[in-house]
């Protein structure tokens, strides 16, 4: 049994806790709140304190860095997290994987690979490009032992209010209602199942090959155009997508810095196909898609639960 250092309890740390329990390992959940997953101890603690994640990562085999801060705040945030999950790595001698985006690749021409080069120039991608700078350092130098996991957006039970396929999509598709969305809705866009985010996470801390190095998390490729239209299929409702005019996210950001900073970011859904090639991964990590229609359903069984329960 080996002891498992989680940082974060949202979308993923959670679900993260939950496989690593049930594969047998013994698991922290570290959250600045003191979040508690049933079988796991908790810490409180802020992410940023060097000391309090040392202390939390004394006699871990990995610390799984899972946490998110608001949008508005990475700039900020981002930077004293990644210099404290350093130094807790280098003191405790705990291996770090790192729960990555696709925000350093910017705008891109091409499906990303592992090995695609870094050009973002938006504030975002800055900060986590950065921060992977950082990680891959201390790595290389033999300070530590890190890898980056990256994802493209997120789906699956679980996935919330700002996910761009939660369920602010499902919600209004389930009942025939039209779902507003960021970008062209009938772009290509690369989206990942969560429980394949986790296995990808996991399958990361026990690759015995090199690291200093990204994963990419296996992931389908769909238009959310296409995507209304199967849950229709399946509903029997109408199923209509639209995009929020550009100008209209431009405005409401002058009001809402979350909002600026999704319109900084909406290249991703607008501009071009927007897609994450993971061949390597899967050979490496010998870790896979769960097929597209497998997850569909589940996600939206998981809607028809909370609609049912709201009721």
């Amino acid at each position: 049994m080996s002891i498992q250092l989680v940082l974060g309890a949202g979308e993923i740390g959670r679900p993260l806790v939950h496989r690593l329990i049930e594969r047998g390992d013994d698991v922290r959940i570290a959250t600045r709140s003191g979040a508690t997953v049933a079988g796991a101890a908790a810490v409180r603690l802020d992410a940023a304190d060097p000391d309090a994640v040392a202390r939390a990562a004394d006699g871990a085999a990995t610390i799984f860095l899972c946490t998110n801060p608001p949008y508005q705040d990475w700039p900020r945030a981002w930077p004293p997290i990644f210099a404290a999950v350093i130094d807790a790595a280098r003191r405790s001698g705990a291996a770090l994987v790192a729960m990555g985006n696709l925000y350093p690749y910017g705008r891109v021409t091409a499906p990303m690979t592992e090995d695609s080069v870094e050009t973002t120039s938006e504030r975002k991608g800055l900060v986590r490009k950065a921060g992977w700078a950082a990680l891959r350092g201390a790595s290389e130098s033999g300070a530590i032992r890190a890898v980056e996991v990256r994802a493209s957006d997120y789906f699956g039970a679980g996935a919330g209010a700002t996910a761009q396929l939660g369920e602010r999509f499902f919600g209004p598709l389930l009942a025939g209602k039209t779902a507003m969305v960021v970008g062209d809705p009938a772009q290509l866009h690369s989206w990942s199942y969560l429980p394949d985010i986790v296995s990808a996470l996991v399958a990361a801390s026990d690759h015995d090959g090199p690291w200093s190095r990204v994963w990419h998390v296996p992931s389908h490729a769909r238009t959310r155009v296409g995507i209304a239209e199967e849950v229709g299929t399946r509903t029997g409702l109408p199923s209509r997508v639209v995009g929020y005019p550009s100008a209209l996210l431009s405005a409401l950001g002058v009001f809402s810095p979350f909002l600026r900073e999704v319109a900084a970011s909406s290249y991703q859904f607008r501009d071009a196909p927007f897609v994450i090639d993971a061949t390597e991964t899967s050979a490496l990590l010998a870790v896979g898609a769960t097929p597209w229609e497998d997850a569909l359903e589940t996600t939206l069984a998981s809607y028809r639960s909370i609609t049912r329960r709201g009721r």
